[in-house]
Formats: structure tokens, C-alpha cells, sequence
């Protein structure tokens, strides 16, 4: 059996807990437990446990053991909600949730996805929108921004509402071609009054409300096909799969 060391198991729960293999409290296996799961000592095995309990991630619960703690204020970003989605054929965990689904074809004058999706400005893109919730707050408004390419393969995408399965899955089965990501991005900047109202922040009008912001941007054979957007609530601590 490989060896691991104390990082790399700390590694491997947190990712069960952000796919939602292990949920707020659930029991994580024990020391013994993990000792035989992953051919470590005891002392590899309790350094691991007390990473994840440094990150707030786990506590003791008397008679019961080492459980998952509730994460009401962090929220997974757009790569980690993908990698659950593909390893797990779940899009969410227990306490998460999309709302308000929007879709529209518009043109588009916006410069960062003009750039991205290598169009001209004013062309038309599909403009899909939801907002993400964890335990009914939100914590993410999501814009995907879709080449207009994509409608010939998937015309579903110009409907509101949510889809069945992920778009980008049924663009690979009915054309052949994988769709790849780039790696997120991040920046800052002052959140628009829509942005604001759909994240639910209460403010005076025009206030200006500094956002985190992730851009990953998709590729198939012919290019820049999707940019995703998201925009979080002031706030909360975002979960990646890194």
C-alpha cells in the first residue's frame, strides 16, 4: 500500500467533505481507521486530524468521535463545483442550492468576456444567470457567458430555468468535442446594484461594495466557447479543489 503523508490525507477528506461524500455532522473515519485506510502511523494520522480541525473544518464530539463541522460562511468556487459535479454526478451538497434561473440572448459590449470568447463587440452571446445558496443564503451570483456557436448544438441553453444536465455534457455527446477549462482567475473590483440585490446585500443605493470575482473560461476544438463568472457575497471564504 502507497504511503501518504499527513497533507495528502488531510487533502483527500477535505475534498470528500467539499464533494459531499462527508457532510456537516458526519463521523470522518478514526485514527485507526485512517491509519489502515492509507498505511500510515498514528502520528501521520493525528497531524492530518489536527490540519483539518486548525481549518475549522472538524471538532470532537464526545461519544460520537471526529465529526465534520457546518460551513455556513465558505462557498465553493466554479472548478470546485465542476470537479464535484464530474466525480461525483452531484452539483451540490446537502446544504447548497441554485435559484432564480435566467437565460437571454443579447449582445454583448462587455470588454472581459469580448476578449475571452474572441468575438466582436456588440455580437450576440447566450447569457445564462443563477444564484448559488448555501443553507438559503446566497453566496455566488453565476453568469455564464456562451459563444452563440453553441446554440446550433444545443439550443436548450436560451431557456430559462435550470437544465436537466450540465450543457457543456450534452454539447460532448451530440458533437464529438471535449470541452476543456482554464485555470480560475480572481480580482476585485465594485459589484453593480443587480449583482448586490441578487446576493442579498442590504446597502443604501449606489453604495460602493467591493466583490471577489472568478473568471474560468472553457475550450473545445474551435476555441473560446463559455466564460464563467462569479461574483461572491462580502463575507464568505471560498473552497477550491486545490
Amino acid at each position: 500500500m502507497a504511503k501518504f503523508g499527513y497533507a495528502e490525507i488531510a487533502a483527500d477528506l477535505r475534498k470528500q467533505m467539499q464533494n459531499g461524500l462527508l457532510n456537516p455532522g458526519d463521523r470522518i473515519p478514526s485514527l485507526t481507521e485512517i491509519q489502515e485506510r492509507y498505511g500510515v502511523t498514528v502520528t501521520t494520522a493525528n497531524r492530518a486530524f489536527k490540519q483539518l480541525k486548525a481549518e475549522g473544518l472538524t471538532y470532537a464530539k464526545p461519544g460520537v468521535g471526529t465529526v465534520v463541522a457546518a460551513r455556513s460562511r465558505t462557498a465553493p468556487t466554479g472548478a470546485a463545483r465542476l470537479d464535484r459535479l464530474n466525480s461525483t454526478g452531484k452539483p451540490f451538497v446537502l446544504e447548497e442550492s441554485a435559484t432564480d434561473h435566467m437565460a437571454m440572448i443579447r449582445g454583448c459590449n462587455d470588454n472581459d468576456v469580448i476578449e475571452q470568447l474572441l468575438i466582436e463587440p456588440h455580437e450576440e452571446i447566450v447569457l445564462r444567470r443563477r444564484t448559488f445558496r448555501r443553507n438559503d443564503v446566497p453566496y455566488a451570483l453565476g453568469l455564464s457567458f456562451i459563444h452563440q456557436r453553441a446554440l446550433r448544438d444545443v439550443p436548450e441553453i436560451a431557456e430559462s430555468g435550470p437544465l436537466e444536465k450540465f450543457w457543456q455534457k450534452i454539447y460532448t455527446e451530440r458533437t464529438g468535442k471535449e470541452i476543456t477549462r482554464s485555470p480560475e482567475r480572481r480580482t476585485a473590483r465594485l459589484a453593480a446594484d443587480y449583482e448586490l440585490e441578487a446576493l442579498e446585500v442590504p446597502v443604501p443605493p449606489n453604495a460602493a461594495v467591493p466583490v471577489l470575482v472568478l473568471h474560468t473560461t472553457f475550450y473545445d476544438e474551435d476555441g473560446p466557447i463559455e466564460l464563467w463568472e462569479d461574483v461572491y457575497t462580502p463575507g464568505f471564504w471560498q473552497e477550491s479543489t486545490q
